[in-house]
């Protein structure tokens, strides 16, 4: 009986570290890939590496994409609005003055772009504990960024086209009245 409990006592012992191994391996290690340190170079594309994590898989890999989509678009296009504030105030007379100095510094980005064409390269994902990690690398093809901006310069040639014709009617119009004013001056 004993050498029946001592067997049980093994054996239970025996499948919960074949368990614990198991699920130790089902765990990807979360080691930084490659690609995220050395970010590809062709001059055909642009690159924007990016990370997340997340409780939720597939959320960190929507936060990393975005990010990562957010990083191409401000290659391509930023606006940047900052404020720089300093004051210095001297207090005090000859060896007991105090000179107070106070530097604030602020920025805001904005990106507006469209990013059609754009898409994940590469993309890896592991467990930290009870987090989700996200790594990728999001690709763009300068064709496709060149032929935005083509579309965009189109409508805005358009626009342009459309207000100097409304301002040239407006001036044929302001002409065509002074003519009119002037006949009435001269009793037409």
């Amino acid at each position: 009986m004993r050498n029946l409990i001592h067997l049980f006592i093994a054996l239970v012992i025996i499948i919960s570290i074949i368990g614990c191994s198991s699920s130790s391996k089902m765990e990807k290690s979360c080691e930084v890939p490659e690609w995220y340190n050395n970010v590809p170079q062709d001059p055909n594309y642009l690159f924007a590496p990016n990370t997340a994590t997340s409780k939720d898989l597939q959320l960190s890999v929507d936060k990393a994409t975005q990010a990562a989509r957010t990083e191409i678009g401000r290659q391509q296009e930023i606006k940047i609005n900052g404020l720089q504030k300093r004051f210095n105030e001297e207090t005090g007379f000859m060896q007991d003055a105090q000179l107070l100095d106070m530097y604030t510094q602020a920025s805001k980005t904005v990106v507006s772009t469209v990013l059609s064409g754009s898409r994940a390269k590469y993309q890896e994902q592991c467990k930290e504990g009870e987090i989700w990690r996200a790594w990728i690398l999001v690709e763009y093809h300068v064709g496709a960024a060149n032929q935005a901006f083509l579309e965009q310069i189109r409508k805005n040639e358009q626009m342009y086209t459309r207000f100097r014709a409304t301002q040239t009617f407006k001036e044929l119009d302001d002409e065509v009245q002074k003519y009119e004013d002037w006949k009435k001056q001269q009793g037409q």
